[in-house]
């Protein structure tokens, strides 16, 4: 039996896809701020102090949450969509940028998702959003991205998103996947995430990939992407630039000067 208000959702799309969630009377989804896409006329929309799961008691109880949710770089405030009308209603929610939308029911997962802090887009009523600390000193001196991680958790349906393509593994007891930091998308409970030092000084100076591996350990789900936003924005922000490369152009920036750029 669930404590979480029950959703029924559909997802729309292939490579910038929304999630379409039907809520029956009282009936609320939470989201965050920004992802909203559009609703029928009888979902009625209000903002809230904290995570939206109306766990939290009191002031300074919300506090807290809230306190909690902008250490990820998230809002102090959520937002909920209820159902005030007799019938079902919908409401949509938009992906950020071009990728996918992972469902995620949290009662096939033990209550509990750890996922990177940018990673939630919405959620039935009741899931707790909150901050997950990776307890070793390695993972919190260098993790980067995924030093200070989102937990979800609850018992019901949890939406994420991710750039690019989604790479699902299974992961069996012991066994272990090296990742960058900025591919993780989530993962469940059980999976212990370190970081290791990459080997050689050749790969640390020309390799171009970083001085750290994300290290998951089984067992447990794990839930890949192929195009972190941080990657997208960095050659945005590279071919913005006078002096860009051009990949396969003897010309180079005489190359940019005749096409105009």
């Amino acid at each position: 039996m669930r404590s979480n208000h029950e959703i029924d959702y559909k997802i729309h799309g292939e490579e910038m896809q929304c999630v379409e969630i039907e809520l029956d009377p009282q009936e609320t989804v939470i989201a965050e701020s920004g992802s909203f896409m559009f609703m029928d006329e009888g979902i009625e929309m209000a903002t809230v102090f904290g995570d939206g799961s109306g766990r939290a008691e009191g002031f300074f109880g919300k506090l807290m949450t809230a306190g909690k949710r902008l250490l990820t770089g998230e809002s102090l405030f959520m937002t909920t969509f209820t159902n005030h009308v007799h019938g079902k209603q919908k409401v949509t929610f938009a992906a950020p940028y071009a990728g996918k939308i992972v469902p995620l029911d949290l009662m096939h997962y033990n209550g509990k998702i750890i996922c990177q802090k940018d990673a939630f887009l919405c959620a039935a009523k009741g899931v707790q959003v909150g901050i997950e600390f990776q307890r070793k000193l390695g993972t919190g001196l260098f993790g980067g991205e995924g030093f200070i991680m989102q937990k979800l958790e609850g018992d019901g349906m949890a939406f994420v998103h991710a750039g690019g393509y989604i790479l699902e593994r299974e992961l069996q007891v012991g066994e272990t996947l090296r990742v960058d930091t900025g591919c993780i998308v989530a993962f469940t409970s059980r999976v212990d995430y370190d970081i290791q030092f990459v080997k050689g000084v050749r790969n640390m100076v020309f390799g171009g990939e970083g001085l750290f591996f994300a290290v998951l350990r089984g067992p447990g789900k794990v839930w890949l992407q192929s195009l972190p936003v941080s990657r997208l924005a960095a050659k945005i922000i590279s071919y913005g630039t006078y002096n860009r490369k051009e990949e396969g152009s003897i010309l180079g920036g005489l190359g940019n000067m005749l096409d105009g750029n």
